[in-house]
């Protein structure tokens, strides 16, 4: 018999439409899912059934459940291709009950609280060469490390307990010559690409949008793409970059007309380049993502580049921020598909996206105040949560899949704190 999670008292009517599940949908056992409806006005209560049998018997799950349009289910079994939800006197279309995705041995290790480089946020993380490596970040309480609130070091390590300061910090005063090295930074776009480790614009901190693209194949020198050229998709911040099907891309973002004087645009457009040189601007067919940014690290999963949730930035113009927890994914960065409307994770923002043991993975950011739940899934649709996570909640840290484990490295917290997840001996692997 499967059941939801819902308050228990005497049946009413409500719904007249629901929307979530919908026909065809997959739902796996264990995962988290909320039934959607349009609740009727002046009602305050609805009854919840659920048939496994295509409607020919149905089980009471919710007796009387508040009438606010959704809630959310923990799914249990047994597996079928013929499920049905019936809130009031509608019914969802036909949706399937699978087995369960959900791997419970994943364990999260404290490696260090005391990394020797500088607490940060927004600090680019990439793995190269069989290391990780931390690259600039934010932190405009610290004058002694970040005399112009970001910096542009670099530092490397293959175990994260040992790391090598490998660029020191030169962005310190007026004498700095930005067409020499890159300007200090953080949350900018971060990739590996065809060799080379690549850091794709920036943020408008220091007055004025950064255009610039920087690769370097060793961390110490770096060489602009394009010297004394503007790439042309600027002036942006919070973009979200990936690196696929051998092309760099530079998705969303927007302009901070209150950090940097610009007009107001909040991007949904689509850019890639085979050379970081020469930029192609894509035009995606509807329906796909609203605009929005603020997505950390990259999602690159089933030969698809994946959008996880993300938001806007306030603007005085645009008090109001956007928070989302939407996933979509894409072939071709033209033909999007929305793989969940929405999912049990909340909405947020400066949050970080991976790929890991053959899964899918969103984790902290901000919604409202700093998060530190963890979250993953097989299919981009079922999802489930870390139990535990021993580490404070943050926003805009620094993600590595490197070694066999998932690294969490600084962040908004303000801590040179590095932890690692991985599954345990006894979980083994599947």
């Amino acid at each position: 018999m499967l059941w939801l999670w819902l308050l228990s008292a005497t049946p009413a009517l409500a719904a007249s439409q629901i929307e979530i599940p919908a026909e065809g949908e997959s739902w796996a056992i264990g995962s988290a899912h909320s039934i959607r409806w349009k609740p009727q006005p002046g009602k305050a209560a609805v009854r919840i059934l659920l048939s496994t049998d295509r409607g020919a018997t149905w089980h009471e799950i919710a007796n009387q459940a508040v009438d606010g349009g959704s809630y959310l289910w923990k799914v249990s079994g047994p597996v079928s291709r013929e499920c049905k939800v019936r809130v009031g006197r509608m019914e969802s279309g036909n949706f399937r009950i699978i087995p369960s995705q959900e791997v419970p041995a994943y364990r999260w290790t404290k490696v260090t609280m005391e990394g020797p480089f500088a607490p940060r946020d927004g600090a680019g993380a990439l793995v190269y060469d069989g290391r990780m490596w931390l690259i600039g970040g934010w932190n405009p309480k610290d004058k002694q490390h970040f005399p112009r609130i970001c910096s542009n070091d670099v530092w490397s390590s293959s175990d994260g307990l040992h790391w090598t300061v490998v660029k020191p910090n030169t962005f310190r005063d007026a004498g700095f010559d930005p067409t020499q090295d890159w300007e200090g930074r953080h949350t900018a776009g971060y990739a590996v690409f065809r060799g080379k480790m690549w850091i794709v614009g920036g943020d408008p901190i220091q007055g004025h949008y950064q255009y610039d693209v920087w690769n370097s194949s060793d961390g110490k020198t770096w060489k602009q793409a394009q010297p004394g050229q503007r790439v042309p998709w600027g002036p942006r911040a919070l973009h979200y970059t990936v690196s696929f099907h051998n092309r760099l891309w530079v998705m969303g973002g927007q302009t901070l007309p209150s950090i940097a004087r610009e007009q107001e645009i909040f991007y949904r457009d689509i850019w890639n380049t085979a050379d970081g040189v020469h930029w192609e601007k894509l035009h995606p067919v509807e329906p796909y993502w609203s605009a929005r940014g603020m997505i950390g690290g990259s999602a690159v999963f089933h030969d698809r580049i994946w959008i996880l949730g993300g938001g806007t930035y306030d603007t005085p113009t645009t008090p109001r921020r956007n928070f989302y927890n939407d996933v979509w994914s894409s072939g071709d960065g033209i033909h999007w598909k929305q793989e969940a409307a929405e999912t049990p994770w909340a909405p947020r923002q400066y949050h970080d996206v991976a790929v890991f043991d053959g899964r899918l993975w969103a984790m902290e950011g901000y919604s409202r105040m700093n998060r530190n739940d963890v979250w993953y899934s097989a299919d981009g649709v079922n999802w489930y949560e870390v139990p535990g996570t021993p580490w404070k909640p943050r926003h805009a840290a620094s993600v590595f899949v490197h070694a066999g484990a998932l690294w969490m490295v600084v962040g908004n917290n303000m801590e040179s704190d590095v932890w690692k997840l991985a599954r345990s001996v006894e979980g083994g692997k599947e």
